[in-house]
């Protein structure tokens, strides 16, 4: 007897990933991305705009960068025209995944800035892995336009993408150090410490920044080296 997660029937695929079960749904994305066909990635990207639960929504993602970057890329790019900010958020996740560059030029200020924070969480860890050889310190500059912006959760994804263009993205950093938005500098700060030592944690950074910044930054070293 075929195992429904073996089960690549085109029909009984497409019913599955419309269950109302979560492993049903589970088990038909991973029997797509096992058996890739072309005419299953329309299904996967609309599915993703709208799948409610995490984990079948990495499975879409595996699924998807198991089929051709020429069918998925387009499918993909479209997508973050959408009005659903899932659907653009989703997107931009699979496109860092894929890892094809000409993905690059859809990765826009606007996406970068977008107001929904999981947008625009994903628009940042995609432009870190996309961005072209030698256009990471124009990069640094437009993330570092977001520091101070949100939650935890939030400033700690801007922090790790800047972090990972590397040195190029010191001179933006050191700059926004001396933002006046007391946020934006201790932000830029604790962003400035994980970037000397990765062991010390967010949370730590983030409240030594903040002790900082309300002591006027005296006497303390700005990204780079530079004395502030």
């Amino acid at each position: 007897m075929t195992t429904p997660e073996g089960d690549t029937n085109p029909m009984r695929v497409l019913q599955r990933l419309e269950s109302d079960s979560a492993p049903v749904r589970l088990q038909a994305a991973l029997a797509v991305g096992t058996a890739p066909d072309p005419g299953f990635v329309g299904k996967l990207v609309e599915r993703c705009a709208i799948e409610p639960d995490f984990h079948v929504r990495e499975m879409l993602t595996w699924a998807l960068t198991r089929h051709a970057a020429s069918a998925t890329v387009p499918a993909l790019l479209a997508e973050l025209r959408s009005e659903r900010a899932q659907a653009r958020s989703q997107a931009l996740h699979t496109l860092s995944k894929i890892g094809d560059r000409q993905a690059w030029q859809a990765i826009t200020p606007a996406l970068l800035s977008d107001a929904d924070d999981e947008v625009a969480r994903s628009a940042w860890r995609a432009a870190v892995v996309l961005v072209p050889e030698g256009e990471e310190g124009e990069l640094a500059v437009v993330l570092a336009a977001q520091l101070g912006r949100g939650g935890r959760e939030t400033q700690l994804s801007l922090s790790r993408a800047l972090i990972a263009l590397g040195e190029a993205m010191l001179p933006a950093l050191g700059a926004a150090t001396a933002d006046p938005d007391p946020r934006v500098r201790a932000h830029a700060t604790a962003t400035e410490r994980l970037w000397r030592d990765p062991e010390a944690g967010f949370e730590f950074a983030i409240e030594e920044a903040k002790r900082v910044v309300a002591l006027g930054g005296a006497g303390r070293k700005g990204a780079g080296g530079v004395d502030r």
